[in-house]
């Protein structure tokens, strides 16, 4: 589920709201330790597009 993640997130990222919905899918999707992983890749990714949907949405989740 993570390398689905890695393909569609790019490719919704130019709408801020398709972003949210399908990064929510995809941390209700990951396992427990691709969670991480996931976290780790979206913040090297689009930290500075989405930093504010990013915190919100890995706000619980451990790096």
């Amino acid at each position: 589920m993570l390398e689905y993640a890695k393909v569609i997130l790019p490719k919704v990222s130019f709408s801020k709201e398709l972003f949210e919905k399908e990064l929510r899918k995809c941390i209700d999707w990951v396992s427990g330790e691709e969670l991480s992983e996931l976290k780790q890749w979206c913040f090297s990714q689009f930290d500075s597009t989405y930093p504010e949907i990013l915190a919100k949405l890995f706000e619980n989740v451990a790096a």
